[in-house]
């Protein structure tokens, strides 16, 4: 019995080593989780999101898109709805005042060169001078899905009719508005709502909110179709 003592005082590595181990884990597990934490407060820093109150008053947080970027949806109903707005006039809602309130959506050194072009859109009329009794409906049939062309730059085609009617031709005639709409993205809405905003004036400023202009627009086929407002429109 006595020759067993001092073997049994003996002490084991084994419970060190399994408390070291096990010091080593909780260590690098606390590491881990400290630089999840710094990750996930640096992503918050580089896309803020945005609180958004929804139609229903529910609301929710997104995350903020870059400044250039839109959704094709929105590109495309911004076409859609300037252009119609734009080419649709009456005796009630003239030319000259479409013009007043759409022109705002369009780009500084492009609106006199689309001025030109719509002013003779029916060959017995001049903008400024509509026939009495005259009216013109731009009917469209298709706006494509927009294709980028580069950074907050985007070209949409459409396939419209135009609808031309006066105090002599109650039937009309259509006229063939197939065009190239070149679109971009701008920094703060182009319109501004006046007190006792017409209704026209109320929808062009729900489409600038869109922060988007039109600054070329050119025929269908042309293969050249740049931001150059002086190539537009042949």
């Amino acid at each position: 019995m006595q020759l067993l003592k001092p073997e049994n005082k003996k002490n084991s590595p084994l419970p060190l080593l399994a408390v070291g181990t096990f010091g080593l884990h909780l260590f690098t597990l606390l590491l881990l989780i400290f630089h999840g934490s710094m990750l996930q407060q640096l992503g918050r820093q580089l896309t803020p999101q945005t609180l958004v109150q929804l139609v229903d008053g529910r609301t929710i947080t997104v995350d903020a898109q870059p400044n250039l970027e839109r959704q094709p949806e929105a590109i495309r109903r911004f076409v859609g709805e300037t252009m119609s707005l734009m080419l649709t006039w009456s005796q009630q809602q003239p030319p000259t005042q479409v013009w007043e309130i759409t022109s705002q959506l369009v780009a500084d050194d492009f609106k006199e060169k689309l001025k030109s072009k719509i002013t003779t859109l029916n060959p017995d009329s001049q903008f400024e001078n509509v026939n009495r009794g005259a009216e013109n409906v731009l009917v469209i049939q298709k706006v494509s899905q927009p294709t980028e062309i580069g950074n907050g730059k985007w070209k949409v085609e459409m396939l419209a009719n135009q609808l031309i009617f006066n105090s002599y031709d109650k039937l009309g005639k259509s006229v063939s508005f197939n065009r190239q709409i070149l679109v971009r993205a701008i920094n703060e809405p182009a319109t501004s709502l006046p007190n006792a905003a017409l209704p026209s004036q109320f929808a062009a400023y729900r489409l600038g909110e869109a922060r988007l202009e039109i600054y070329n627009i050119c025929e269908i086929k042309d293969n050249n179709c740049s931001g150059k407002p002086n190539q537009a429109l042949p």
